[in-house]
This record gives C-alpha cells, structure tokens and sequence, in this order.
C-alpha cells in the first residue's frame, strides 16, 4: 500500500489499523492548550531555577535551546496526530512504523517517565507547602505531604475527562497569570549582581549547557500530551497540532522570563540551597513574606492541577497499548467517567513506593534523581516518534510529495530526533543506566504477553 503523503491529511488506514478512538470527543482547541501548557507549567517552573543555579547563567541558554527544542517536538506532534489522530499517540506511531515491539518499548518508557514523574511532581509540592506550614525537615511529614499531594488528584481523575478538562482549564489559569507577573514585574527589580559566575559548574561550556537542559527537559514534559490524548480532543488532525504549538510557546516564554527574573532576584548562593524559589524571588520583590505565601499557593495548587493532568496521561498509553494485547488487559478497562480506572490506580501505588523508596535521601536529592531517569524515559519515546516520522517521509512517493513540505518536515523531524538523542546524552551515566534497567525491566513482560498471544492464536 503507498504510504500516505506527509504533507496531505492521511488516509484512515492507520486510524483503523490502531486504537479505535472513544466516541466522545471532550477536549476542544481551548482545553487542549491547557492540558499542554497545564502539564508543561507544572512543579518544574517552580523548582528547577534553584536545581540548575549551581551550572551558573548558562542554564538560561539552556533554557532557550530546550524552548526551540520543544516547539519542534510540539510541530511533529502535530504531524503525527494528522496521521493517526488516536489515544496513545507516542505508542502508535512507533508501533505502525516499526512493528509492535517498538510500539512496546515507547509505552513502556512513556508509562515509566509519567508515573517517575508523578512522583517528582509530588516531592516538588513539600518545598512550597514548608513555606506555608513550616516542617522543620521532617522526613516523615514530607513525605506524607508528597503522598497527599499524589493521591488526591488520583481520587479526582476517577470523576472522568470531562473533570480533568475543567480542572486543566481553571489550574492552568490560576497559575499561569501569576507567573506571568512575577515573569514581567520581577524584570524591573533584578539586580545583575545576583546572577552569579556564567558558567559555575566546572565543566566546559557545551557541557554544562547539556547537563543544565537535561534537568530543565522534565520542565517541558507534556508537550506531547494533546498527541497522547488526541482520541478525546475535538478535530484531532487539526486540533491537535494547535494546541500542541501554542501550549508549549506560552510555556516558553513564562518559562524563560521567570527563570531570568528568578537569577536576577535572589543571590546565587542563596539561590543554589533554596526549596522554594519563586517564593523567594516574590519575597525580594515584596520586602516581606506575604508575597512568598501567596506564590507558595499558586505553586501547591500548579503542581496538584498538573498532577491531575499527569495522571490521566498515564493511564491512557498503556490504555491505548492494553487494547492491542502489547500491556496487561487490565489497563484497558474503562469507568464510567472515560478514564482508563486500573492505569490511575497503577500509576499512584507506583508513584507512592517510588517516594516511600527515595525519601530516605532528603526531598532534594529524591527531586535531581527522579527529574534525571524521567529525561531518559521521556526521551526515549519522542526518539522513536521522530524516528516513525522519519521513516514514513522517507517512504514517501515522490508524486504524492511536495519538495518544499518535505524539506521542511524532515528538518523537523531530524531535528526533533538529534535533540532527543543529545537531551539522553546530556542526562549522564547515572540517569541513562538507572533508566535503561527501567526500560528493560519491561521486556519479560512483552514477551510473556505475546508468548500469550501466539498461543491464542494458534
């Protein structure tokens, strides 16, 4: 059969040939931007400046590599989700291009990065609840925070899409205004003796900026999700790929203002040890610490709204994978309210070992080890759909190709893959060893489920 044409809407083989879509479709342009940009803006915005302080100020330029990164990523997204505008985006594309183990692998690594970082996300929510209700750095109360800051928006997803959706909405206002303000009004209180050395990190340059942008690529997580929950969003082909785009450019530009306003407002030194960093910087503007109160509740409230969205996200890959017999038949069982039951449940008692395992090492360094394996195993999956893109363009036929919408979709597909290859390269040893033992730990489950197909079959 003759591929479709990258640079056409396609054809519905490939829609058919994957996971049929839910026949109620709950996410408009609207709030398919704020999934985006509720699941890009989440805890990462609020802790980040203060985990990549100690590179210096080359982690700003890190920050602007990593924001063109993702708008590319953003692009192709778009352009697979015109091919197959169903749920489980990352695990499709993979799987119709290269056959069901690579389908496998990206679920698998998907599911892997969103649970790791549901539980990244909930340990980001103790520095922000210690400046409201202060826990002297008891082990034991953070984490039962993290807990509650995991298990309350789980029990909320259970409620259905259309739940997550007006949560989205409202969250993603509630935060994005304020950091919007402390992006822009902060600007004109920034003292340039505050940024501190360049390059503080002790390696070469080219290297701190790949260190720096490994860390800030869990900040930019999610934007995929349109893609990943393309089967509940309105005129998938088109739809998907605007939210995709302008979810993560808005994400940007707060992101790049707020993290330069954050360097200019509080010392470096002080910076480097801080657990709550935009209330800090909020303090400095403010002379006092009510303003650090008030972003500390934006903040509790950004991460469980983004918690919420997460954990959607979830469940619904290995949703999309279960139906095709490549995940245990259990994740494929859906609630009344839409959301794929078992995959929340499976995500939070994840997550909550994950935390109960790691607390024992102080939030700080639970926080740098999570957001580190989530870049390898977000990574992985955003390889390979780069990968699918590139294979389908390269199998395309040249009478059914325009030159310019090729050269252009393979520039962004090529890039899109370098920069996910260099983000795996940047995220160390460490990161890379920790989450290939996590990849591959999910092999003898593909085997036994198509050990138990073939014997169906036969």
């Amino acid at each position: 059969m003759t591929a479709p044409s990258p640079t056409e809407a396609p054809a519905p083989e490939p829609a058919a040939a994957g996971v049929a879509a839910p026949r109620r479709r709950t996410f408009g342009l609207a709030a398919a931007t704020a999934l985006v940009t509720g699941n890009i803006i989440g805890g990462g915005i609020f802790a980040l400046p203060a985990a990549v302080a100690p590179y210096g100020t080359v982690s700003l330029v890190a920050f602007v590599v990593l924001s063109v990164a993702a708008v590319l990523l953003a692009l192709l997204f778009g352009k697979l989700a015109r091919r197959s505008p169903v749920t489980g985006g990352l695990y499709v594309y993979p799987r119709d291009a290269f056959g069901p183990f690579a389908g496998f692998l990206s679920a698998w690594s998907y599911w892997t990065m969103c649970w790791v970082s549901i539980a990244a996300l909930a340990v980001a929510v103790v520095g922000y609840v210690d400046v409201l209700i202060p826990l002297h750095g008891n082990h034991a109360l953070e984490g039962l925070v993290a807990l509650a800051a995991l298990w309350l928006p789980a029990a909320a997803n259970f409620a259905g899409t259309r739940w997550v959706g007006a949560v989205q909405l409202v969250s993603t206002v509630l935060k994005f205004v304020p950091l919007l303000l402390v992006a822009t009004i902060g600007l004109f209180f920034v003292d340039a003796d505050n940024f501190g050395p360049f390059n503080a990190s002790g390696q070469s340059t080219p290297g701190a900026v790949a260190a720096a942008a490994a860390l800030l690529l869990y900040s930019f997580l999610g934007v995929e999700s349109a893609a990943v929950s393309a089967g509940e969003v309105e005129d998938p082909e088109r739809t998907v790929g605007r939210a995709s785009v302008l979810g993560t450019l808005a994400s940007a530009v707060v992101y790049i203002l707020g993290t330069v306003a954050v360097f200019g407002l509080v010392p470096h030194d002080r910076l480097v040890n801080s657990g709550a960093p935009f209330a800090d910087a909020v303090n400095a503007i403010t002379g006092g610490s009510w303003g650090g109160t008030a972003i500390a509740l934006v903040a509790v409230a950004s991460i469980t709204g983004c918690l919420n969205g997460w954990i959607l996200m979830a469940a619904q890959m290995p949703y999309a994978a279960a139906r095709d017999g490549l995940f245990p038949k259990p994740f494929s069982k859906v609630g009344k309210g839409g959301v794929p039951a078992f995959g929340v449940w499976a995500v939070a008692v994840l997550g909550t070992l994950l935390i109960a395992l790691n607390y024992t090492a102080g939030p700080d360094t639970t926080f740098r080890v999570l957001v580190l394996i989530t870049t390898f195993t977000g990574c992985v999956p955003y390889l390979l759909s780069a990968a699918a893109q590139l294979f389908w363009l390269v199998q395309g036929t040249r009478e059914r190709v325009r030159p310019a919408g090729l050269a252009r979709d393979l520039t962004v597909a090529a890039l899109s893959f370098a920069f996910s290859f260099w983000l795996i390269a940047g995220a160390g040893y460490a990161a890379v060893y920790q989450g290939v033992l996590f990849l591959f730990a999910g092999i003898p489950v593909y085997v036994w489920l198509r050990g138990r197909q073939k014997e169906t079959a036969a």
